[in-house]
């Protein structure tokens, strides 16, 4: 069967938001076609549990509709662009029982399947800690002043190495001079 082309939709898998802040949950979709209102639709579920029921917050059928859900009441805002392949919405003032999974359902005729973005938002209660750039910096220095001791290590162990073979080479040749002299230290004259 030939590959199936058409849509394809992005999201990220996991996104982190501070309890009381406003996220963008993003969702975008690739098409080979120009987006249509008339034909053109959109889901945003909500999935308390991986077993649970979704629940359809926000809709589009040629126009955006929100479905008051109890559970975010107005705090739901559709920023996204359909025309732009771009169908995100911002959750304002994320409470810890919005964690959870949001699924996008796009479709955009003639493309003939649903494309599906899945998102797990985790909703955080206070700010992870910076990443504090001295530790970097301590870091790096450490790791750059132990490459130089390696480095000066390697090039005292050649220099000494290189001393050692000259010492040797000229050892040797002091060894083959004194080879020219008689058993007694005395040079060899030849026979007589």
């Amino acid at each position: 069967a030939p590959p199936r082309l058409g849509m394809e939709v992005m999201a990220p898998p996991i996104i982190n938001a501070l309890n009381g802040s406003s996220v963008k949950l993003s969702c975008t979709f690739n098409s080979c076609y120009k987006v249509e209102n008339k034909q053109f639709s959109l889901n945003w579920t909500y999935q308390e549990c991986s077993n649970c029921s979704e629940e359809l917050f926000l809709q589009f059928r040629t126009k955006i509709m929100n479905k008051q859900l109890d559970r975010f009441g107005n705090r739901v805002e559709f920023t996204g662009n359909p025309a732009k392949y771009d169908v995100s919405f911002t959750l304002k003032n994320v409470q810890l029982e919005d964690e959870g999974t949001y699924n996008c359902y796009v479709l955009n005729p003639p493309d003939r399947h649903r494309g599906h973005g899945k998102i797990s938002l985790k909703v955080l209660t206070e700010e992870p800690p910076k990443a504090d750039s001295t530790v970097a910096v301590i870091v790096g220095a450490s790791v750059g002043g132990f490459l130089a001791v390696v480095i000066l290590v390697l090039m005292v162990v050649k220099c000494v190495r290189r001393k050692k073979q000259q010492r040797l080479n000229t050892d040797d040749q002091k060894t083959e001079e004194e080879g020219k002299t008689d058993g007694e230290g005395n040079p060899d004259e030849g026979t007589k």
